[in-house]
């Protein structure tokens, strides 16, 4: 960089670190303290005509005629030391710091002409006075920059002369000079950003629920008007190895960071959290704020500047979201209870009629999807968190909600029969929603299997209560007639399996009532059920046929189980497996000869392998084979009973279902 005068040699006591010569070499290694002999020879060479001036920055134009300004008015006689303070006192540092100059060479020329004789009483005082004048100046220096960003235009020479002050006396190598010039400018460039971010408006939340995000959009425009201030008007007014504009970023930076560590300790709501993260992430290095055109190309190597640590706060937000998501899990079963279980509302069918439905999957996807799209906002990281987060939270919800309905639920449970449908249509709805809630959530397989599979755990254990409270239901509703199963009064009517009918055809409505997938589930419980139901009545015990009373059985068993598989193969059943048996029974109980049962147990022990001997005797003692003969025959001499166990021992066991039938 080229010397704004060509008697750089003048000048080197000032300006040894703005400027180099044409060669390159600084005036470092000149002497700095000057004689009084040296200071009338500068004072005199200045005052002749110079060259032209080579065209250089205008901050370094500005500095040298600063530099100038105090070299013509070091006076050769000092203001009294009192008369320097009050100058100094009123910011008028054009005028007191070359008297500040002229006293410390003239007590230089005292302290020389003593040599090393005692010092007088009066130097000892001079001495003292340049101290206390000297820590006078640095804290109006220090006053000056904190004030900066906030000065006028027209006290920008201010700003020049408390440059050039702070660059002149870190240059001075005198014994006894105030240090740290410079580190001070930097404290008091900070403070100045303090003091300017500290008046931003920071309302309370009981004035303004939008608190935080009000102050952090404040706090961003005032950012943007300080940095846009230092460069156009500030950065002028400093040497350029001052680095003026990377100062204030890296002071204005770490203000910020302090100021938001802060504020982080009174945030408790999640808005406020993801005002925090959005100002962080998004709004501190966008063009609202650093990436501000106005600030570029300076800005654009500051940039990768970064905040507190925004990982810790993501902890905190997800921490906030989890509560906030359990009180509105909380709220959606509250609102359940007061609104449709104690006034009985009844559940609702969908647009299509189809289906009855509840919107509490509805609820539900909407809050996790709001959650999950506004922390997408922030970053895809934290949105995965959130999901993660929430379907945590929700795992434990299926088990909350079955306690506080099984609770409310039970007292429809009584004489009235509206209300035991009120009871059958309510575990349809929420098998429905919860089924659909299932299904939403799958599309978050991918960010968070492994809280989809518990969350699809605890949702399949709550269908199946609920179906299971259907089926417990529709047991209570059927027994009285199936226990009149198999007997005398079974064998001349039809009333009681007509009765079962009925009550099949209900739960066959509420299996329709339902989606495809837990209808199905339905209908293989029902169709389980029933099936069981009704053979278990047949190894009872409770009746057996005599004569020809085995065929007439047989036909009614036969009958009665084509409605059954009719009734179950409408509904979607897949046990087709249980098809077969009715009529494998039917054919060992019509059988007028015991020997012939041996030739239809083949295919009985084929398709239901886990069919005990007990079991079977029960099915023979229906049949009235001989008891009294049964009675006194052992049963492993039996030719039926020994055929079904050379069976068994070579069959492969496939479908379970006798093992669930007590005898």
């Amino acid at each position: 960089m080229a010397s704004c005068y060509p008697c750089r040699r003048l000048l080197a006591c000032f300006c040894s670190e703005l400027h180099d010569d044409d060669n390159g070499k600084d005036g470092e290694d000149l002497p700095v303290i000057l004689s009084h002999r040296k200071l009338e020879t500068l004072k005199t060479d200045l005052k002749k005509d110079s060259p032209e001036r080579t065209q250089v920055e205008k901050r370094n134009s500005v500095v040298c005629e600063v530099s100038q300004s105090f070299i013509h008015n070091i006076p050769d006689k000092p203001l009294s030391a009192i008369e320097i303070n009050e100058l100094l006192k009123s910011n008028s540092l054009k005028e007191a710091y070359p008297h500040l100059q002229s006293l410390h060479l003239e007590f230089q020329r005292e302290q020389e002409a003593l040599g090393e004789k005692t010092s007088l009483l009066g130097l000892t005082s001079k001495e003292k006075d340049l101290s206390l004048l000297y820590g006078t100046l640095r804290t109006k220096v220090i006053d000056i920059i904190r004030h900066s960003s906030s000065l006028p235009s027209c006290n920008k020479e201010l700003l020049c002369y408390v440059a050039f002050i702070i660059q002149e006396e870190e240059n001075r190598k005198d014994l006894g000079r105030m240090k740290g010039w410079r580190d001070a400018w930097s404290s008091a460039v900070q403070d100045s950003v303090r003091d300017t971010l500290k008046g931003v408006q920071l309302d309370s939340r009981e004035e303004n629920a939008s608190w935080l995000a009000v102050h952090l959009g404040h706090l961003g425009k005032v950012i943007v008007e300080l940095l846009e201030k230092v460069k156009t008007e500030l950065v002028d007014s400093y040497p350029s190895n001052f680095n003026v504009f990377e100062t204030y970023v890296s002071s204005c930076h770490e203000v910020v960071g302090e100021h938001l560590k802060k504020l982080l300790e009174k945030i408790t709501e999640l808005k406020d959290y993801y005002s925090m993260l959005d100002f962080i992430i998004n709004q501190y290095h966008s063009e609202k704020i650093l990436g501000s055109p106005s600030l570029q190309p300076e800005m654009e190597k500051l940039k990768a500047l970064t905040l507190p640590d925004a990982d810790q706060i993501k902890e905190k937000y997800c921490n906030c979201l989890q509560e906030d998501l359990n009180s509105s899990l909380s709220k959606i079963i509250k609102l359940e209870k007061e609104d449709v279980w104690r006034k009985k509302d009844m559940p609702q069918s969908a647009e299509d009629g189809r289906f009855i439905i509840s919107e509490i999957h509805i609820d539900i996807s909407k809050l996790i999807a709001g959650f999950a799209n506004n922390s997408g906002k922030i970053d895809a990281n934290l949105k995965k968190r959130v999901l993660c987060t929430c379907l945590e939270a929700l795992k434990h919800f299926p088990k909350r909600f079955e306690e506080e309905f099984t609770k409310q639920s039970s007292s429809l449970l009584g004489t009235d029969l509206l209300d035991c449908c009120l009871y059958s249509k309510y575990h349809v709805a929420y098998t429905n929603s919860f089924s659909s809630l299932k299904e939403h959530m799958e599309g978050y397989r991918e960010s968070c299997p492994g809280q989809i599979s518990e969350l699809g755990k605890e949702v399949d254990r709550l269908l199946l209560s609920l179906r299971q409270a259907l089926l417990k239901q529709l047991k209570v509703e059927t027994e009285p007639f199936m226990k009149i199963m198999m007997t005398k009064t079974w064998l001349k009517t039809n009333d009681d399996f007509k009765e079962i009918m009925n009550r099949l055809e209900i739960y066959s409505g509420f299996g329709r009532s339902m989606k495809p997938l837990p209808a199905q589930l339905f209908a293989n419980d029902m169709h389980y059920h029933v099936v069981k139901e009704y053979i278990s009545q047949l190894l009872m015990k409770k009746y057996t046929c005599k004569g020809k009373k085995n065929k007439l059985a047989a036909d009614k068993i036969r009958d009665q189980w084509d409605d059954l598989r009719r009734l179950f193969s409408d509904m979607g059943s897949t046990l087709d497996w249980l098809h077969p048996l009715g009529d494998h029974l039917s054919k060992i109980i019509e059988q007028e000869n015991e020997k012939d049962i041996i030739n239809f147990l083949e295919p009985l022990v084929e398709n239901y392998p886990d069919m005990s001997e007990k079991q079977l005797s029960a099915i023979l003692y229906f049949r009235n084979n001989d008891v009294k003969k049964n009675l006194k025959l052992k049963l492993n001499q039996n030719k039926v009973i020994q055929r079904f166990n050379v069976l068994k021992q070579n069959c492969e066991k496939k479908n379970t279902f006798f093992s669930d039938i007590t005898v």
